[in-house]
């Protein structure tokens, strides 16, 4: 993350530098490459499939998280009696299901996001999205296309941006328009 930061105060610096002593003012722009794949691949058999599996992690995780609440209203009446030793019966359950729900959770995100990635970096999509970025990128007069997300981080490198350097929907239209 510090070098995509050190990367990005570069870039911008060569920009701010050029852009004085040519007079030419550095146009930037984002795309947000996560969005592009699931919306130009939606008919995808194999993105359907990680979608499912999404929705079938996260609502394991929902059922998990239910019986959890459930163990903790029951905790909470075992407090109202008194009665220690359910109370710690009750905290190690808790404790052990809570320990499982978060190692589960770190697992099955991991996987899934190996998997998006995976399916993201299939080098003829890949292709055909770097072309099409750098054909908006040279008809529309941009120096700079960055990535609105980063790989494998939840987090974005960039860290504000205005909505209006936004290319990911002209990115989707040209891919869609190519396929047509």
């Amino acid at each position: 993350m510090n070098t995509k930061r050190t990367i990005l105060a570069f870039l911008l610096t060569v920009a701010a530098l050029s852009g004085l002593s040519a007079q030419q003012i550095t146009r930037v722009a984002v795309v947000d490459l996560a969005k592009v794949y699931l919306t130009y691949s939606r008919d995808s058999a194999a993105v359907r499939k990680l979608e499912e599996d999404k929705l079938k992690v996260q609502s394991e995780i929902d059922r998990m998280s239910n019986e959890i609440k459930q163990l903790q209203a029951r905790r909470a009446d075992a407090v109202a009696r008194s009665d220690q030793a359910e109370i710690l019966r009750l905290d190690q359950e808790i404790y052990r299901r809570a320990q499982y729900l978060s190692d589960y959770y770190k697992a099955k995100q991991s996987e899934l996001e190996d998997r998006s990635r995976r399916l993201m970096e299939s080098s003829d999509f890949s292709q055909l999205v770097y072309r099409t970025i750098q054909g908006i990128a040279e008809a529309e007069g941009y120096s700079v296309i960055l990535s609105s997300h980063s790989t494998g981080s939840v987090t974005s490198a960039i860290i504000w941006y205005s909505p209006a350097v936004d290319v990911t929907d002209k990115v989707i239209q040209a891919l869609i328009g190519k396929a047509q």
